[in-house]
């Protein structure tokens, strides 16, 4: 069984709204000048790529994709040992964008990540996002016990 986690927009929220605004803007460029696909592939790869994390359960293996334009996966497989070990942590992000009178917006997001760790306890990828705290224990407990590892976690 494979489970796919999306994590983050590859350029934030902002960036990501940025491409989605050249994209519709090269999409009614388009029907005037064939150049207007610059800004249809520009405003793609930069409003869809994304980062994501593929867990195959069934080969105990994981894979930290950087999805191209939302759709083209790149990464390679890790296999997933028995030293090894999952933990939680809370994450707070802050995006700052400037405007042109030189005003900032700050984007904060604050979740909790569940990480996978080596046998020396450095953290090798994230593999999840959650809200709470909650949400995110029963999912540490779901995925330690689909891959069979033992009670070995970092918190």
């Amino acid at each position: 069984m494979i489970h796919k986690n999306k994590l983050d927009k590859s350029f934030g929220p902002s960036g990501s709204f940025a491409g989605y605004i050249l994209f519709a803007a090269g999409l009614i460029a388009t029907y005037s000048d064939p150049a207007g696909l610059i800004l249809v592939i520009l405003g793609a790869f930069v409003g869809f790529s994304s980062t994501s994390t593929i867990i195959d359960f069934d080969k105990r293996r994981i894979k930290f994709s950087n999805n191209l334009f939302g759709f083209i996966p790149t990464g390679k497989w890790i296999g997933i040992d028995p030293e090894m070990k999952f933990g939680m942590k809370e994450l707070t992000v802050t995006w700052t964008v400037f405007s042109r009178s030189n005003r900032s917006t700050d984007t904060v997001n604050r979740d909790f990540r569940i990480a996978l760790y080596d046998s020396d306890n450095h953290e090798i990828m994230e593999i999840n996002k959650n809200d709470s705290l909650e949400s995110a224990m029963n999912e540490l407990a779901t995925i330690r016990k689909q891959l069979g590892l033992g009670s070995g976690s970092i918190l």
